[in-house]
């Protein structure tokens, strides 16, 4: 455990020197990420699929708001949608401004939320995000998983329905908006996903808040059972198939995942933890202090060594003789000056008493 801790304050001392160069690292990452996802999945525009065109929108997005990203990967899917039909245009776009208006105008920190939730269900890892965010945002955040749900749901009925959609008139259109509108909100399997989130990210948020010891891993724990069980029931409910074994496998990712934000954000030292009471005029005040665990980083001290210097041999006669001439250039300029100086005196006594 010591090397968790020891290997985290280094990572910590290393983002914290670098923060800027991190942050926007992992933000060309996940731009292109969403951008190529949306390409490869549903890439019906040719001049739009290009990966040029994905890598181009995430170097520019990079520099740039993250919800600067989530309008590009709107407007990327938008331009897919017109290319199978107006219906699915008309239908995206109106969800999406819905959606834009009464949640990610008010809370645009969430974006990275929204552009997470469809990555995690491409990567068969959805159920990672209900647990990770209740860890360590507030419950609106739920609001930001279940609009990347619908999102991710919307682009999968597309994808299957693209080869009846396109090339209709005016009925035609009529009957592919509301075919289209069934098949993504009538879709019982993206129900059942949106309230087992809903269920285990409140049940995470709750557990995690308490004062009981190991909170963090009991709230990541009770979170993937609710996940599995609420996913598992709600589908033999509705008589759909479930897969156990994604099912599985994603929980397990999501327990992995809460246990290494514990390590980075929730360490503590539950033996040395105290219980504290504290009173003023009106309330007693009863405190549980856990205090935070940290290892301090050694510091590494390097010690030159210097190479083993081989002495130089001289003859004693060529000694003597360099130190007689470092002598001689020593006492020359001294004769020198007193020479001169009894030429200036002996001038001066001649100019006073006005010898020739």
């Amino acid at each position: 455990m010591d090397s968790l801790f020891l290997l985290r304050e280094r990572f910590q001392d290393l983002y914290a020197k670098n923060s800027r160069i991190f942050d926007k690292g992992l933000q060309l990452i996940l731009a292109f990420a969403t951008f190529y996802a949306i390409n490869a999945n549903i890439g019906y525009m040719k001049m739009a699929s290009s990966p040029v065109v994905s890598a181009a929108l995430a170097v520019v997005c990079t520099f740039l708001p993250m919800m600067f990203t989530v309008v590009a990967a709107s407007a990327l899917i938008l331009a897919h949608m017109y290319a199978v039909s107006l219906a699915a245009l008309a239908v995206t776009a109106l969800v999406f401004l819905v959606m834009y208006i009464f949640y990610f105008r008010l809370s645009p920190r969430t974006a990275l939320i929204v552009l997470l939730t469809p990555l995690a269900f491409v990567l068969k890892i959805q159920y990672v995000m209900p647990v990770a965010c209740a860890l360590l945002l507030a419950p609106t955040a739920i609001i930001a998983i279940g609009c990347g749900t619908i999102t991710y749901y919307m682009l999968v009925y597309v994808e299957k329905a693209a080869a009846g959609m396109k090339g209709a008139d005016a009925e035609g259109l009529m009957s592919q908006i509301s075919a289209y509108v069934k098949g993504v909100f009538q879709n019982k399997e993206m129900w059942v996903v949106v309230a087992a989130f809903v269920i285990s990210y409140l049940v995470v948020y709750t557990m995690r808040r308490q004062s009981v010891n190991h909170a963090w891993k009991i709230a990541v724990i009770l979170g993937a059972v609710v996940n599995i069980v609420v996913a598992a029931g709600g589908d033999m409910a509705l008589g759909e198939e479930t897969d156990f074994v994604l099912l599985i496998v994603g929980n397990v990712a999501a327990i992995a995942v809460g246990l290494v934000l514990e390590l980075f954000f929730f360490s503590v030292d539950y033996a040395r933890s105290e219980r504290l009471q504290y009173e003023d005029d009106e309330y007693y005040y009863y405190v549980k202090a856990v205090p935070k665990l940290s290892v301090a980083t050694p510091e590494k001290t390097v010690k030159r060594i210097n190479e083993r210097q081989e002495t130089e041999i001289i003859d004693a006669a060529q000694v003597r003789r360099k130190s007689r001439r470092q002598e001689e250039r020593k006492s020359g300029p001294t004769h020198d000056m007193d020479e001169v100086d009894r030429m200036l005196l002996t001038q001066s006594l001649r100019q006073d008493l006005d010898l020739k």
